[in-house]
């Protein structure tokens, strides 16, 4: 009796393990929805529509791009945790993801729990940026020109609980500095104001700083990053100038609803990376000064776990 039992429950697994197989192999059959939880034209939304286009073109099947911005991401990340299962259902996360899990309470959905990670396709690392008048020439000048005037030096944002604030609140931790936060509606804000001398530093993305720094109006002091930017040689990471450990930027993503068949998760992880590795994507993806990544899930879903961790942590002490 027990003997047929086990048989059964063998067989049952090897007839389930196949019908996952065939329905990977078939897989696409129908369009794809991809949630952007971003607003058209930023930098999430020219990835995912990259990416989309490319799958397309490899499977005959559209990848419908669907914009769903609002409440720092929330809106777009809330429905796609509770769409379908099966695959047809991807969508982009970033950063805020594991920002918004130490600021928002409750969260609408848990972002360990509720997603299977495919892939990370790129980081952007934040440039540290001070403006002209700001008499430190390096991280270390920096931070002590803040321990002889706290409070008095003043950083700028994107807004509140942005990625560019957290980078500023992180340095604050780490170096056991004081600095005032100045948030904007948006980086582009935020640049105008460090620009004008309004606030002292800024954490903000090489799309937005680089030519201000090549043009001599600011003085980028390190680069967030694990690695020196390729753009930047010469300037050292944050982690060389003395704050070891210390990393910052944006990354991005995509997920499918926890549950999708890890035979379409394996499938969709594969496509994508090659879609990566196309000399065209490579470079499109450098033009905005994006480094491709392309892991595997679970080297994802420790990368999220552990972003999750450090974010959420910085997030919940400004409450």
């Amino acid at each position: 009796m027990r003997r047929n039992r086990w048989m059964c429950g063998v067989l049952g697994a090897l007839l389930g393990l196949s019908a996952g197989l065939a329905a990977a192999q078939s897989y696409p059959t129908r369009p794809i929805r991809f949630i952007v939880p971003i607003a058209p034209g930023g930098q999430t939304d020219l990835l995912a529509r990259l990416v989309g286009q490319k799958l397309s073109e490899k499977w005959h099947q559209p990848v419908v791009v669907d914009n769903r911005a609002g409440a720092n991401t929330l809106i777009g990340m809330t429905l796609a945790a509770k769409a379908a299962p099966d695959g047809y259902t991807l969508t982009m996360a970033s950063t805020a993801m594991a920002i918004n899990a130490g600021l928002v309470d409750p969260l609408p959905y848990d972002g360990l729990r509720d997603f299977a990670p495919i892939t990370n396709l790129a980081y952007i690392p934040f440039l540290l940026a001070v403006h002209a008048a700001v008499p430190a020439r390096s991280v270390q000048e920096l931070i002590a020109l803040a321990k002889t005037r706290p409070r008095a030096l003043t950083f700028g944002s994107g807004g509140t609980g942005s990625p560019s604030h957290l980078s500023g609140e992180l340095l604050k931790e780490m170096a056991r500095i004081d600095a005032t936060h100045v948030p904007y509606k948006g980086l582009g804000q935020s640049m105008v104001a460090l620009l004008a001398g309004e606030v002292d530093f800024l954490f903000a993305g090489p799309l937005i700083a680089l030519p201000q720094i090549k043009a001599g109006k600011l003085r980028a002091l390190a680069v967030g990053s694990a690695k020196r930017f390729p753009a930047l040689p010469n300037i050292p990471t944050v982690a060389e100038a003395g704050l070891s450990g210390y990393e910052a930027g944006i990354w991005f993503g995509i997920l499918a609803p926890a549950g999708t068949p890890r035979t379409i998760v394996s499938k969709l992880n594969a496509e994508i990376v090659t879609v990566l590795a196309l000399p065209e994507v490579k470079q499109r993806f450098e033009a905005i000064n994006a480094i491709v990544i392309g892991d595997s899930p679970d080297e994802f879903t420790a990368f999220i776990k552990s972003e999750t961790a450090k974010w959420s942590a910085i997030a919940k002490k400004l409450k």
